[in-house]
């Protein structure tokens, strides 16, 4: 393993595949963990490999405790897949970058080594905080660039894959790694979108059904051979435990609002 330091960031690189043009898509926590539950699965089923871990001061000052009893500290990581060949980055992590200045700092990274790759286009994953549990969660689509969400529109049209173009005040601004890796990329002219979907903006709140309307525009738009029934399984169970639970999250007791590290959505 290799081990270099940029701007307050440890990078430890633990294989090094030869990469090409990637489509690099980020899952991390956040609202309803949508987009980290999404990313988790569609790594493990797709037996992504690790290829950088990262290190830093500006993530929270806590650790992990492992399947092996073990602790570990809070990372983020980067892992590596072709898929009917094409390359793809998966990023994901334990947590987000704590302070603001250190979010920008490691988008800053991710943007430098997905332009070092010569990479295609960048997808961010993210939940939109309701007051209630969505039984149907909408998923929006936004971007960086006008045509290219428009072509982005058009294919996921014609997998007939249900999604909303209409996000302009449905939504604040969106916060951590996933508004910003849009934001910068829109300043080197690397074209992305971003898929939210709609789940309850509870913080201990875990949207499988929102996690589940992403990936299934994922797995459609990308080909990807993710099967979902594990995740279907592990919904019903949710529901059957919890369906006397009030829909908008007052009881905080129940199965149902497990925190995420609790969770054991992919069986």
């Amino acid at each position: 393993m290799k081990t270099k330091h940029i701007n307050e960031w440890e990078l430890v690189e633990h294989v090094n595949p030869k990469i090409s043009t990637p489509i690099l898509i980020e899952g991390m926590p956040g609202i309803g963990n949508v987009g980290k539950i999404s990313m988790d699965i569609i790594i493990e089923e797709t037996k992504a490999v690790l290829i950088t871990s990262f290190y830093s001061k500006h993530l929270p000052n806590s650790v992990f405790v492992n399947e092996d009893n073990l602790i570990d500290l809070p990372k983020i990581a980067l892992y590596y897949k072709k898929i009917n060949g094409q390359d793809y980055l998966f990023l994901t992590g334990d947590v987000q970058p704590v302070t603001e200045q250190a979010s920008y700092s490691f988008s800053d990274i991710i943007i430098q080594i997905f332009k070092e790759y010569n990479g295609k286009h960048i997808v961010t994953l993210g939940g939109i905080g309701l007051n209630i549990i969505p039984d149907n969660p909408k998923v929006y689509i936004t971007g960086n660039n006008k045509k290219f969400l428009e072509d982005i529109s058009n294919i996921l049209k014609k997998k007939k894959l249900t999604f909303e173009t209409k996000i302009y005040g449905m939504v604040g601004p969106i916060i951590g790694i996933s508004g910003l890796l849009l934001g910068i990329a829109r300043r080197y002219d690397i074209k992305a979108y971003c898929l939210l979907s709609e789940t309850l903006g509870h913080p201990v709140y875990v949207g499988l059904k929102g996690s589940r309307a992403i990936l299934q525009i994922l797995v459609t738009q990308y080909g990807f051979n993710v099967k979902l029934d594990k995740l279907d399984k592990e919904i019903k169970q949710i529901d059957m435990q919890s369906g006397m639970l009030p829909k908008d999250g007052t009881d905080m007791e129940g199965t149902k609002y497990r925190k995420y590290s609790d969770m054991n959505y992919i069986g």
